[in-house]
């Protein structure tokens, strides 16, 4: 069978890459990602991922299963989105710097008559930054484009003091989910030629 990731983050297709699963990444799906009215994080990720992968479906070239997946940065209680220029980017680290904050992943595997969701959390600690340090990050350029303004796969991980949970989730795909959601879809992985 064939796996679409209906995603534009490379981040995700070096993690499939990674597991060894073939796919074929489609055009990132367009959706409105506001969050509802009293929605909590969880169910707001779970839903992103969702529809991420159903927008997915419709695209698809030949019958297959697509992958959905969103990831949030959450800070008591309320979500990080991915930040509008780089003030905003100072303002959202200088909220994280010496702070714990929660990463939520999930990943959604969507066939032609069913889906599947799963999710998980992830905490992450920050150390305690100077304005200057957080100044320089911002300046590289890496956290535009990511969920609470930076990337702990790349110069980012320097921010982060210790985790618990899964590092691939906060990357952006968390992998024990996903395998789980591979096999309940019967798509092998580790397929090494």
């Amino acid at each position: 069978m064939i796996l679409y990731l209906a995603s534009g983050s490379p981040r995700r297709a070096e993690l499939l890459q990674q597991i060894a699963v073939p796919f074929t990444v489609l055009p990132p799906p367009s959706i409105d990602e506001t969050p509802r009215a009293a929605e909590v994080p969880v169910s707001y990720v779970r839903r992103m991922a969702r529809e991420k992968a159903l927008v997915g479906r419709e695209c698809m070239p030949v019958p297959g299963a697509v992958l959905g997946a969103d990831t949030s940065v959450v800070m008591e209680g309320r979500i990080l989105g991915k930040p509008a220029d780089d003030a905003e980017a100072l303002a959202i680290l200088t909220q994280l710097s010496g702070q714990s904050h929660q990463v939520v992943s999930a990943v959604c595997v969507c066939l032609e008559d069913r889906h599947a969701v799963r999710h998980t959390v992830t905490t992450v600690q920050f150390r305690a930054l100077e304005s200057a340090r957080l100044e320089a990050y911002v300046a590289t350029g890496e956290g535009r484009d990511k969920a609470g303004s930076y990337g702990i796969q790349g110069l980012g991980g320097a921010l982060v003091e210790s985790l618990s949970g899964s590092y691939s989730a906060v990357v952006g795909l968390p992998l024990e989910q996903t395998v789980a959601l591979l096999e309940w879809a019967d798509i092998p992985y580790w397929q090494i030629d």
